[in-house]
């Protein structure tokens, strides 16, 4: 850290923990501090200097410190969102390191608009720290259009990390029947239509993400008879997603939980025995989930008990700006095929 760095960082004061530390890799990442010393502020600053130097045309993950490969900034990430730099913050800092976050953020990197969202309070509260505040946006990926909400929402509208599985459907779909299960926002959708698939059917029991599924096709001027809505439970739906199957590729992006509607360890389970009716003979599925406390076999062991029938192709990779400590432990999108 050079003088003027040690300057601006000086009122932070380090914190001395007595107790025994585990290893980055061995302890849960909800278990980790949020410990933004003069250190850990100055690679941030670093990071983000080096990463804005020539900013993305496109919208990307500026740093990952989700992938604990940054001790210190396990609780923090930064998007670019193309002229909007928003912050995320997932665990409450020290409030003395938080102002210094807040300074870091307004004094270098006030330039652009600057939002920090605490994801750690009921309602992920965003301030904006510098430009004036923006509700909706528009941004690019692969050339695509989305439109993401900022400062009302938990999540903006599109999982960043998951921009090689879009990529991958996109290549895939030409002529193809799809369908997209826990559609959100409907990207993989988006994408699909785009790589020239015959038809997506969509099922997401939140009907205001639906909604915004259409606004994401209406900005890519697709021809909206290609696609279908349900806003369904799928697990009260099976009989109408069945009808109008059967798919040549089935997408399985569902959260790891959600209050009243899915449970990771006792849902998933039950999608992957109904691919079987599911599937066209030569069927491909998309399986994906994002908790960092299972690995691929969760998913490779599940598909071999519930749908013998498929056989496991290959898992995606994740995009470079998300770099993980544990390969295990990001996310996970396995390719499953009939036959």
């Amino acid at each position: 850290m050079n003088h003027s760095q040690a300057s601006f960082y000086q009122h932070v004061m380090l914190q001395q923990d007595e107790s025994p530390q585990l290893c980055l890799k061995c302890r849960p990442l909800n278990d980790r501090r949020l410990t933004m010393t003069p250190d850990v502020l100055a690679t941030l600053h670093t990071h983000l200097l080096t990463a804005l130097a020539n900013p993305p045309a496109e919208t990307r993950r500026l740093f990952h410190g989700r992938g604990r490969c940054w001790p210190g900034l396990e609780q923090l990430t930064v998007d670019w969102l193309q002229g909007v730099l928003l912050v995320a913050l997932f665990k409450e800092p020290d409030a003395a390191q938080l102002d210094a976050l807040k300074q870091l953020l307004q004094t270098e990197f006030g330039t652009y608009t600057v939002a920090l969202q605490h994801r750690y309070l009921p309602q992920s509260t965003t301030e904006w720290l510098a430009g004036n505040p923006v509700d909706e946006l528009t941004i690019t990926e692969g050339g695509l259009r989305y439109l993401i909400d900022l400062g009302k929402k938990q999540n903006s509208g599109l999982f960043l990390d998951m921009r090689y599985g879009r990529n991958w459907v996109r290549e895939q779909a030409k002529g193809q029947r799809v369908l997209n299960l826990f559609a959100y926002t409907c990207g993989f959708s988006v994408a699909a239509i785009e790589g020239g698939a015959d038809h997506v059917v969509n099922l997401d029991m939140a009907r205001g993400a639906l909604s915004r599924g259409r606004d994401n096709h209406r900005l890519n001027g697709h021809d909206l008879s290609r696609v279908s809505f349900l806003g369904h439970d799928l697990f009260k739906s099976w009989a109408k997603v069945t009808h109008s199957g059967p798919y040549d590729l089935v997408i399985i992006d569902p959260p790891s939980f959600q209050k009243g509607s899915f449970l990771l360890t006792k849902d998933y389970q039950r999608v992957l025995r109904r691919l079987p009716d599911l599937l066209t003979p030569q069927g491909t599925v998309l399986a994906c989930m994002n908790d960092p406390a299972f690995g691929e076999d969760f998913l490779i062991d599940g598909v071999t008990r519930e749908a013998p029938g498929l056989r496991f192709v290959e898992r995606l990779q994740n995009p470079p700006e998300f770099p993980d400590i544990d390969v295990q432990s990001g996310l996970k999108a396995l390719v499953f095929r009939q036959g």
